[in-house]
This record gives C-alpha cells, structure tokens and sequence, in this order.
C-alpha cells in the first residue's frame, strides 16, 4: 500500500494532480490508514498511469470517465472505446490544421520585420488589424 506522496513519487505526478483526479472521481484511494491517510495498491497505481497517458492523448476527463466504465464491464464494447478514440484523432487533427495556419501566419509576420514608422514594428501592426473569423463554435 502507498501514501499519496509514495504514489506521486512512484509515477511523477504531483500530490495535488493526484487530489484533483481523486475531485473528479476518476481516481479513488482504495483505503485509508488509522490516521485517516490515503493508501493506494497497485490498481489505483495502474489506473493513474492509464488517466496521465489519456490525458498526454488529449482526452477529456469525461472521455476519461467513459473509457473507465467501459473497461469495467465485463463485456466492454469496443465500438464505444473506438468512438471516442475516433473522436479524439479528429479533434487532435483539427487542432494540427489550426496549428499550421497559425504558423504560416507566423512565418509571413515575421519575414516583413520592422516599419519606417517609428517604433511599431509590423508584429505589433498585424496583431492589431487581425480580424478573427467566426468559428463554429461562437
């Protein structure tokens, strides 16, 4: 059994990310000792690498949450699990699209330099006439 900082240490992630996790019922101590402290075995361990690796994946904690209830039944769909995975590389490719145009966008500010008119460089000039398209989710 681990404590709480026994567990951080163990999977290098912080006592308070392991609290927040614990917060959103994604992560439960499987018990507590005589003074009340958390402990943690080796599911608890398993089960906080599976939500860090999920979230380097950019899952969200609810994503999270239904792929923790699928692995729990017995017999999981894996339609389900593949959906969310599904919706997750399409939200993941969306945001390397936006990514890119940002860059080109970028790479055209900073090629131009600087302007004859006094300090204001042409950073500064595009950042302030950008106009921001309406996006789906405005």
């Amino acid at each position: 059994m681990l404590t709480i900082g026994e567990l951080a240490k163990a999977t290098g992630t912080n006592v308070s990310t392991i609290r927040y996790w614990e917060q959103t019922g994604l992560l439960a101590p499987c018990g507590r000792s005589e003074g009340n402290q958390r402990r943690y075995s080796k599911n608890e361990q398993d089960r906080l690498a599976f939500i860090r690796h999920a979230r380097d994946l950019g899952l969200s904690v609810e994503a999270i949450r239904e792929l923790i209830e699928l692995s729990e039944l017995t017999d999981m769909p894996n339609m389900e699990a593949e959906r969310i995975a599904a919706e997750q590389l399409l939200e993941i490719r969306q945001k390397i699209e936006r990514l890119k145009k940002l860059e080109t966008e970028l790479v055209q500010i900073s090629a131009r330099g600087a302007t004859s008119d006094g300090d204001r460089s042409r950073v500064i000039q595009s950042l302030a006439h950008f106009e921001r398209p309406v996006s789906e989710s405005e």
